[in-house]
């Protein structure tokens, strides 16, 4: 019995190490593509910042400005782009942003259109049989600016012909490595630009107008939002998995350990078996 558990113990550790190496590795991937993920937040996070400040300047130089994107409307239809990823073993990072996500669409009464990016996004609200208006997302680390753009035509033209009255986004913002926080943002109608106080910018002139001008911008920001989004998550989702895979390391070996334990525990009871069944022999002979 001793040497049949102590067979089962070795199998069990050799498992555990196996897939120690494999969560291993997995870490010290995650810790490379989390550093390239940093450097994209680090250079997205300006552009987009400069577009909102230039959005802001046009309105607020001009006393009669008018927009679609700024106008307070009926809510009857609201798209929200849910950002996860395509992956698991990345701890809580998938579910956190689903359930943000749901919850933002159950405070809202309007009818939810959503477009879900990431495969696990992607399969998570097929399955809830959303209204998917756009499906071509499904690989996150391959979207760039290019399929930002395309995003930002399409949710702008939504908005412009009534399709939809609101823009929401559901990301996760990296905050450090051991820290991720999902996230909502409204991105369109930009109420708080149109509602700014208006100021005495006589000077700046914009061309062909500050309408036009604004209305081209518009998409351009959003497209630097999204991708900025997408760089936050991408960030937030290798920074999850590698903490995950760091403490499935720890637990690794916490196992190996107790099994070592349990191991020299088992041999030591053989070894003392066999001595006490040569001591009951050598007795019987005498």
């Amino acid at each position: 019995m001793a040497g049949s558990s102590m067979k089962d113990i070795k199998r069990r550790v050799k498992s555990v190490e196996s897939t120690m190496q494999i969560t291993k590795a997995m870490e010290l991937v995650a810790s490379s593509k989390l550093r390239r993920a940093k450097e994209r937040v680090e250079r997205s996070r300006p552009f987009y910042t400069i577009l909102y400040q230039t959005l802001a300047e046009i309105a607020e130089s001009n006393v009669d400005f008018s927009s679609v994107y700024t106008k307070k409307r009926p809510v009857k239809n609201v798209c929200f782009i849910v950002i996860a990823g395509d992956r698991g073993l990345a701890g809580g990072y998938n579910s956190n942003v689903l359930k943000l996500g749901e919850k933002e669409m159950a405070k809202t009464n309007a009818h939810c259109k959503v477009i879900p990016v990431g495969k696990k996004a992607l399969e998570h609200f097929s399955k809830q049989n959303a209204d998917i208006v756009y499906d071509k997302l499904d690989e996150v680390d391959e979207i760039g600016l290019g399929a930002s753009s395309e995003v930002a035509k399409l949710v702008c033209s939504m908005l412009t012909k009534g399709q939809i009255d609101e823009l929401h986004i559901v990301y996760t913002n990296f905050v450090s490595t051991l820290s991720q926080v999902p996230a909502s943002l409204r991105l369109l109608p930009l109420v708080s630009i149109g509602n700014s106080p208006k100021k005495d910018r006589s000077l700046t002139l914009f061309e062909p107008g500050a309408e036009e001008a604004f209305a081209q911008i518009v998409p351009q920001y959003i497209a630097g939002v999204f991708y900025g989004a997408i760089c936050e998550s991408m960030a937030s989702e290798q920074g999850a998995r590698r903490t995950a895979m760091e403490a499935a390391n720890d637990n690794a070996k916490e196992m190996i350990d107790n099994l070592s334990l349990s191991y020299n525990r088992a041999r030591q009871a053989a070894i003392t078996q066999e001595i006490t069944e040569i001591a009951a022999g050598a007795q019987a002979l005498e």
